[in-house]
């Protein structure tokens, strides 16, 4: 006498694959990369005078968001030709803001397992004066969805994420600047 198969482990096989679309479906959101288009995420960090800060104090601004570290070679690379972006901008609606995710004392670990550095010692010796905040726990590289350091977000006076760059970049090349200049130029 012939066994009679089972449907059951393709019933639950089926059951299981269903589940998994329906969490992926009605989780997208959460699992989608921050990305040109979607709204930025107002996030929260300090001053290096221990004041909060967030996205919202930058409102109807074009922002360069900047998340860093003292320890990241291409981090320093980057930073003059921001210094010389936010100088040719000074006095319009533009501002750049860099968020070190360095750790929370000289020795500590930060979000990344690196030792932590000191960013106001880091920013007064490249001579930087674009505002400098701190995030030792690293919550805007969560936020964000950062896949390394530096990871960059140009924000429209809107609110809305317009580029996103990982890796360092020339930031005062030509197109960099004239992409700025067009989002100033929008209405907000």
């Amino acid at each position: 006498m012939a066994k009679k198969s089972s449907n059951l482990p393709f019933v639950l096989t089926a059951l299981l694959a269903l589940g998994v679309i329906i969490v992926a479906w009605t989780g997208r959101d959460h699992f989608q990369m921050p990305g040109p288009g979607a709204p930025a995420p107002n996030f929260e960090a300090v001053t290096l005078d221990g004041e909060p800060v967030t996205l919202d104090n930058y409102r109807n601004q074009v922002v360069l968001l900047n998340i860093w570290a003292t320890w990241c070679p291409p981090c320093v690379w980057e930073m003059p030709s921001m210094q010389r972006l936010y100088d040719r901008f000074e006095g319009r609606d533009f501002e750049i803001v860099a968020v070190s995710v360095d750790g929370p004392e000289r020795g500590f670990a930060g979000p990344m397992g690196r030792p932590a550095g000191d960013p106001g010692a880091f920013a007064d010796s490249l001579g930087l004066t674009f505002p400098i905040l701190w995030d030792p726990k690293g919550g805007i590289m969560r936020q964000f969805r950062t896949s390394a350091i530096p990871e960059s977000f140009v924000i429209g006076r809107d609110g809305l994420m317009y580029r996103r760059v990982a890796g360092a970049t020339e930031w005062d090349h030509p197109q960099y600047v004239e992409f700025i200049e067009r989002l100033l130029d929008q209405e907000g």
